[in-house]
């Protein structure tokens, strides 16, 4: 599987009235077909927009982000490969919240890099590919 796996941060960053230039641009320059998130960011998004702003936040996230990309599920594969850099992490003493493992495992049983602000808590992930789309350059 060739693309990118969009963290839960990118894809907020597509309704705000100001959003990153950097990070619109590489949205911008990745072809549809090859953007990809993890349910778990649906799952986020969803509890913002119901703490925030209600059921017309979650249409204009919806419409504007989601519509746009492909919603991978966390089924067995990535349940266990969550298990894996879970427990490595607890070995290392150094854990993550539990949306990031998550979220992290699945694009690593897909094969994905994850476009991401959390870029120095994700990289924590062995074999992860972190790109970091709110910094220029």
């Amino acid at each position: 599987m060739s693309g990118v796996l969009l963290d839960t941060n990118v894809l907020s960053e597509v309704v705000r009235k100001n959003p990153s230039s950097s990070v619109m641009a590489r949205l911008r320059a990745v072809a549809a077909e090859d953007l990809y998130t993890s349910s778990i960011c649906v799952m986020e998004l969803r509890a913002g927009a119901v703490r925030r702003g209600g059921e017309a936040l979650w249409a204009r996230i919806r419409r504007a982000a989601l519509s746009r990309v492909q919603i991978l599920p966390v089924g067995e594969e990535e349940a266990m490969v969550a298990g894996d850099v879970l427990a490595s992490l607890l070995a290392r003493g150094q854990p993550i919240g539990i949306e990031d493992v998550l979220i992290g495992a699945t694009a690593l049983a897909r094969g994905l890099p994850v476009a991401t602000r959390n870029a120095k808590r994700l990289a924590r992930l062995d074999g992860l590919v972190v790109e970091d789309w709110f910094r220029q350059g």
